[in-house]
């Protein structure tokens, strides 16, 4: 006999969830508004004279705590101003194994780096999630 007011009673819940609004949203069709202080990638500024800001000091390469930046340091003269200066020749940011901590935002002494709010986009395979310095530059823009 229990077994058929059981049986019953999980029907009763089956069918009201069956008629139940959705709580979910299809996300490609539909996107959720992002809040205020969202962030999802990283990007690299130039001044307003148009000049890398980026010195190459590597103290976000230091702080990572999980090591996925790689800076490399090449001295030329600037383009804009005529001196000799340091800069990033490489940047490399696998934000495969970032945990988004932005703790190279804040170290950096020249805000070189920020995070902005734009997501990558899905990739099929793991290289399409490394930042390169052109991809840092062109997030600039977003």
């Amino acid at each position: 006999m229990f077994y058929f007011t059981d049986s019953l009673r999980s029907l009763a819940a089956s069918l009201r969830n069956v008629f139940r609004r959705p709580t979910t949203v299809e996300f490609p069709a539909v996107r959720r508004p992002r809040p205020e202080r969202f962030r999802a990638s990283f990007a690299l500024l130039h001044d307003e004279a148009g000049d890398e800001l980026c010195v190459g000091c590597k103290a976000c390469e230091r702080i990572c705590p999980s090591e996925i930046i790689t800076v490399e340091l090449v001295k030329k003269d600037s383009p804009v101003t005529g001196k000799k200066r340091a800069y990033a020749s490489d940047f490399v940011l696998d934000s495969n194994a970032c945990i988004y901590c932005e703790l190279c935002v804040q170290v950096c002494p020249t805000d070189a780096i920020v995070m902005v709010k734009t997501a990558e986009e899905a990739k099929y395979h793991r290289q399409g999630l490394v930042l390169t310095m052109e991809r840092l530059y062109e997030n600039e823009k977003l």
